[in-house]
Parts: structure tokens; sequence; C-alpha cells
């Protein structure tokens, strides 16, 4: 290398370096050092920061740099913290970046006024500001003001160059001193509002029907104002494709199935078809067109389950014996999780044995979503998505984004923390939690405050489902109604998803001991329900969906915040949102069996008031209105009679 090419890559080394006078560092949201994509959703206030700083003492200034181009200037926060909120007007990737650079203006008035406020001369630095002025060209309308303050630099008028219309028309299009940006575009997925904010209710539609009958998706259509009128606007079903015989399970799981035994919808697949087809007994596929047209006249969305699970008469054996995993004697290989065998289900085969992709078989994943998709539903609660390689998600959900940008997953995964966060970073929508197991107030606590301050509330959005058709919690089948209204009350209000299996609104908790099941579950048998049987909590449901529906305090969830009541019975927490003023405090009493009065102090301090300060409220349970006075009050909660209490503040410069 001769020494003058040595010279020239030191002389670019150089160059490169000097355009990073200042320091952008600790960008947040940024995943995984951009690895991943943080999640925005569309039209909603998307919080950037960035510690930004340079040598000496002259004024910083920075800003969020949209792809459109669009700038959005940041405000110092602390300790060279800075922040930004900015708004994505499109469903879809996105980026930002971030750049900073030294602000000339800002920094000659700063120490203009500091010498003209010590009786020193600014001659000098009149002709600094001249010099700036120049180099400064004026957009469209900002022409005449400029020339202006050039002719006030001229005749040395100080006073005019210091006004706050200059400083804020300089700030705008000054000249830019060592413009330094960050080295790399942070990726963001901007998602629909429906994958932030949603209720979901779960039914098995071959349970519609009447006693004693096959339910169909007709049947179903008939159960849409129902699941409106409770107030939820995602309406999931189990998997609704044809179910194997072979080795098919009887009611409560027994190994073997009785004549009549409808099976597990789980076991997929059989002589009628997979995974794009429907189960004969429910209808067509312009059956359940006309449900996806009818419940969206409705409000609502259809979900699917996808679960990759394959009974032993599923048609791929057959046409694609290579998609399935075999034992070393060429037998298929039956889903395990030792020492129970699941012999309704085959194991797919996701990777070949030289460690390639079974590459055929994930296009045929993707395209059952595509289908699905390409139908009218972009709704999708994926089954044990942990059990599958992540590098297929990863792939797959990028597949069909690309397709239908709307597409919402969520992933059911009970599972490790970090790898139930691994799928939401490699892009499930939403994630099941562990909400079905947090019970005392001290676990709730903690657990929502790290998904709402840690660094998965960026890229992790939870889903609470009070119940699945697998789950039948302790807490749900020890508590009675009191307890059920408790979990719909939270699961509704402590988080942006939630969701609720049907018989939930009912009480339903006939256990199935030792486990967490339920006698008689609805995966093997059809249920028929009376949803006005005595002693249900529709009216609770129905509240806590209209308070999510008319309140924009509910639509974040990581507005949430914990405050103090004395007894460690009582849940107590606020949701703000101060763009709306939507002020929503909660008192949940836990413990099922006993009543519980307590102290409780008013945030007053979040609305800048004084301890004696007063602060108007409404019960939104009974609808009336009065003032708190003072910071410190009462409250007594009966779980026989109202196990919850929810309030909305009303500041006074707000009535």
């Amino acid at each position: 290398m001769s020494s003058d090419t040595k010279k020239n890559m030191k002389d670019a080394s150089l160059e490169e370096l000097a355009q990073h006078r200042l320091v952008i560092e600790a960008v947040a949201p940024m995943i995984d050092g951009g690895r991943f994509a943080a999640k925005a959703v569309e039209g909603w206030p998307f919080a950037i920061e960035a510690d930004i700083f340079g040598d000496g003492h002259e004024v910083v200034a920075a800003a969020v740099v949209l792809p459109d181009g669009r700038e959005e200037r940041m405000a110092f926060v602390d300790n060279d913290r800075w922040g930004a909120e900015v708004t994505f007007d499109r469903n879809g990737p996105s980026s930002f970046k971030i750049i900073a650079w030294r602000d000339l203006w800002g920094t000659w008035a700063r120490d203009t006024r500091k010498k003209i406020d010590a009786g020193q001369d600014v001659a000098v630095e009149m002709k600094e500001a001249a010099d700036l002025l120049s180099r400064t060209k004026a957009p469209r309308g900002s022409a005449g003001t400029l020339k202006a303050l050039a002719t006030a630099a001229k005749k040395g008028n100080a006073e005019t160059l210091l006004t706050a219309e200059a400083a804020e028309l300089m700030n705008r299009i000054g000249p830019r001193g060592n413009v330094t940006e960050y080295p790399m575009e942070i990726p963001v997925w901007v998602d629909r509002e429906r994958a932030a904010f949603s209720a979901w209710y779960e039914l098995f539609p071959r349970s519609a029907g009447s006693a004693g009958r096959h339910g169909t998706f007709r049947d179903v259509i008939g159960r849409l104002d129902y699941v409106r009128d409770l107030g939820f606007d995602v309406l999931y079903f189990p998997p609704i494709h044809p179910i194997g015989t072979t080795n098919r399970k009887g009611k409560n799981n027994a190994l073997r199935a009785e004549p009549g035994d409808v099976g597990s919808p789980y076991a997929i697949g059989s002589p009628e078809g997979g995974m794009t087809d429907v189960h004969p007994e429910l209808g067509t596929l312009e059956d359940l067109d006309a449900l996806v047209a009818a419940a969206r006249e409705k409000g609502l969305e259809i979900a699917l389950d996808i679960a990759l699970n394959a009974s032993p008469d599923h048609p791929w054996i057959e046409e694609h014996p290579d998609w399935f995993e075999r034992r070393p004697d060429g037998s298929i290989k039956f889903a395990e999780n030792p020492p129970k065998k699941y012999e309704d289900i085959v194991n797919f085969r996701y990777y070949n044995d030289d460690g390639s992709p079974n590459a055929p078989f994930w296009k045929a994943v993707r395209d059952i979503f595509l289908f699905w998709a390409d139908r009218g539903v972009l709704c999708f609660r994926v089954d044990n998505p942990h059990t599958k390689p992540f590098p297929f998600w990863e792939w797959i959900i990028a597949e069909v984004r690309d397709a239908h940008p709307g597409a919402i997953f969520l992933s059911e995964a009970f599972t490790r923390p970090k790898v139930m966060k691994r799928l939401a970073k490699l892009g499930f929508n939403q994630s099941y939690t562990y909400y079905t197991w947090r019970n005392t107030k001290a676990d709730l606590a903690e657990y929502l405050t790290e998904l709402t301050t840690e660094e998965c509330r960026d890229h992790m959005r939870p889903n609470f489902f009070t119940n699945t058709p697998d789950i039948n919690p302790y807490f749900n089948h020890t508590s009675g109604r009191p307890g059920f209204r408790t979990r719909a009350l939270m699961a509704g209000s402590l988080v942006g998803n939630w969701g609720m299996y049907s018989g939930f609104e009912l009480c339903e908790a006939d256990w199935l001991p030792p486990k967490d099941e339920y006698l008689d579950s609805e995966k093997y048998e059809l249920k028929h329900r009376d949803y006005d049987a005595p002693g249900h909590i529709k009216e609770d449901v129905r509240l806590i969906n209209h308070i999510r529906r008319t309140e924009p305090a509910m639509r974040d969830f990581r507005n949430l915040r914990f405050y103090h009541a004395s007894d460690d019975r009582v849940l107590y927490y606020g949701r703000f949102d101060r763009s709306s003023g939507s002020y929503l405090l909660f008192h949940v009493l836990i413990d099922p069996f006993n009543p519980a009065e307590f102290s409780f102090e008013v945030p007053l301090w979040e609305f800048g008031l004084p301890d004696d300060g007063a602060i108007g409220v409404v019960d939104m349970v009974h609808g009336n209105g009065f003032d708190w006075h003072g910071k410190t009050h009462i409250l007594g909660l009966d779980p026989q009679t109202r196990p919850y209490a929810i309030w909305k503040l009303v500041p006074r410069e707000a009535e």
C-alpha cells in the first residue's frame, strides 16, 4: 500500500470521526441494538429518548427524523437526557433517526444576554449575529422577518435580536454546527390500534347450537349480539378444521373415545382436509365468510387459532411424508411431553437432518396464514409458539405482514419469561402472560411493574386472559363469584388487551384435580350453557369494557401507576392520560371472602395540588359525583356486594 493511499485512509478516518463531535447514545426505544423493531401504534404518541451532549458549554439541539423527512424537535429532560414524541400515520414498517447539532444562534443569544446584563459592550456580538443571519436561508413566508433581524444586527439593536419571536424563528431555520447523526436508523413496527387495545372473547363454534346439536358458523352469527353487548371486539375460535379419528381423545381427555365423542379440535386433519379447510359439521367456507362479514358489521373481528398440530389422519402425511418427524424405525413420531404421549397428534419437521430449514413446509404454513387473511381474518392466536423454532416465526410473520400489515399475532406461550419476550421481539403483536397465576397484591404489582417499566414495554404487549379451555386457575375454582368479578375487572383495567373464555362470565369453575383444568372440558365435548343463569357477572364485564371504550386513559397500558392503600388485600392503581384529561383510579379487594376497610391516598400531587387540596370525583360504578378534600380517605369494600371501586378524577380546571 502506497504512502498516499495510507494518508488518504487516515484523512478519511479523521473526516468521519470529526463528523461526530456531539454524542448521541442510550437511544430508546431500541430493542437489542436495533436487531428487532420497537412497537408503535398508528396515530398514537411514540416516545423517543436519548442521551445527547457535547464538549464545552455550547447550546445543543436535537431532533428525531422520520422516514418522510419530518423533524420533531427533542426537548431537554434532565441530566443530558432528551426526549420527543412522534406519531406514525401508517400501519407497517417504519424507523426513526436522531440528529444533534451545536445551536449557533442559541449559544450566541444566551451569551449575548449575559454580557448585556453585565453591562459589557456587544458590538462584536452584533457582527457575529449578522454573520449567522447571512448564513440562514429563509423559508417561504419568513424572508421579511429575517431581513428585519439582519437590519437590527447592522444597527446594533440587540434587544430586537433577543426577542422570543427571533429565538423561535432561528430555532427553526438558524445555521447548525457540527451536525451529528446517530449511526443507524432505529426500526419500528407500526401496528393498527387493535393490536394494542382489544378485548377478546373465546367460544367454540361447535357449542353454539341448541342442546344436543353440533353448532355451526350460522349458529355463531346468532351469538354475535351477545358478544358485542358484553363489549368485546374480537371473537376468537379454537381450531375450526376437520378433526382426526385415529387415537381420538374422549371426554375429559380420556385416551379412548366413545361413539359420538367429538374429539379435540387441536388434533387437526382428516380425509375432509387440513388447516385451510373447515370441519364439515361447522358448515362451509362460504358459511364462515358470511360469519366474518356479519361480525364486521357489528364491529367485531374474527380470530382463528393456528395450531400446528396434525392428527395421524392429516392429508399431508400421505402427500408430504418428509414434513413429519420419524423415529429410527421409520414410524411417525407422536407429540410427547415425557412421560405423556399425545397419540392423537404427530410432530412436524421444521429442519432437515443437515440443519437447513424444511423450506417447503415453512412456505406451506405461511400460506395457511395468507389463506385465512385473504378471506378477511387478520387476527391469529398461535398455539404453543414456543415449541417451534424462533427463525420459523420471524420468517412467517414477516412474510404475512408483507402482504397484510394489519395482521395481528397473539402468542399463546405460558413459558419462561425470556422465551415469551423473545417471541414478542420476533413480531408477535400480543402475548399471553402469567396473569392467571398472579393473585396477591405483591405478585400483581411486581409483575405489572416489570411489564410497564422495563425494556419489554416497548416490544411485548400483554394480553391478560382470565382463563382458557386449558386453564381453570386455582384462584377461580376456590374464590366463588367475588373472585371472578375481580379477575375480570383487573384483566380489563390493568393492560390494553384482555380476554375471556366463554363460561367465565357464568363463574364456571368445576375442577378436574390435581391440575388447574376444567371438569368436562369443552375441548373434548359440546357444552351448551344458559347464559342468563343466576350468579353471572355480565354486568361487571360490560362495565369494564364500557370504561375501556370511553376513557382514553385505558388505551396505553404503560401509563399504569400503583398507589398506596393500607390493606395488603387491596390493589390500588391509576391510569392517567393527560392529553385527554382522562384520570381513573381503581380499588380492587383481592380477598374474595372477607370485607376490608382501609385508608388510601388520593394522588393530589399528580395535579400539583397540596395535601389539603380538593379534587372532583365521579363514581364510575354508580354515576354520582362529589369532591375529595385532602389526601387521605377511608373506604370499605365487601366481596359479597362489590369487591371493587372505580373513580374518575375531575381536576378543577377540567370542570
